[in-house]
């Protein structure tokens, strides 16, 4: 279907048939294009630069310590939802002040007691999972930055799109008066 040259653009242009409600739309579409593009892209660019900060201040905070198993690494139903090969087993370290830790952390199923394993720890000496490493907070900050601009740019969509469905009930409206008005000059009903 070909379209006559100039319609792209009606409700910008002087015309008796374009109404108030027309213009508004035009501005309500022009308005949404540009916070769409733009909150999009500092939503995005604010939060891939907040989780890179957090994967930094991660990599900051934790650190890798020499543990001792205590016990025979078995697996349990319960430890292995996913069917990994990884068991819950009691560990053993010293701090670098030299008090002793104990706690529980994932190791390799079938590992035996005494066996040296890493264990991942924070600032506090509390175990923690491993940091994701340059490349893996690169990535995880950057999908969470095009979700987050995705999710921006479709708030301004579903907001643009109510807009518009209330002009066009209020252009319905004021048609269907004028409709009257037309028909009761006609000398007939409308309805």
């Amino acid at each position: 279907m070909a379209r006559r040259p100039g319609t792209r653009w009606w409700r910008w242009r002087r015309n008796p048939l374009r109404r108030r409600s027309d213009v508004v739309e035009a501005w309500v579409l022009l308005a949404a294009c540009v916070l769409a593009v733009l909150g999009g892209a500092v939503a995005g660019w604010l939060t891939a630069g907040a989780m890179r900060g957090g994967f930094e201040q991660a990599r900051a905070d934790t650190r890798a310590v020499t543990a001792v198993l205590t016990e025979k690494a078995r697996p349990q139903a319960a430890d292995r939802p996913g069917g990994g090969n990884d068991a819950w087993a009691t560990v053993r370290w010293r701090a670098a002040d030299g008090t002793p830790h104990t706690a529980r952390s994932e190791v390799p199923a079938g590992t035996p007691a005494g066996t040296r394993v890493t264990v991942w720890v924070d600032r506090h000496g509390t175990p923690t999972s491993r940091p994701p490493s340059p490349g893996q907070a690169t990535v995880q900050a950057a999908l969470g930055g095009l979700w987050a601009a995705t999710a921006a740019a479709g708030a301004v969509y579903g907001g643009t799109r109510l807009v518009r469905a209330r002009l066009d009930r209020r252009r319905m409206a004021q048609w269907a008066a004028e409709w009257e008005q037309v028909g009761a000059r006609w000398g007939r009903q409308t309805n």
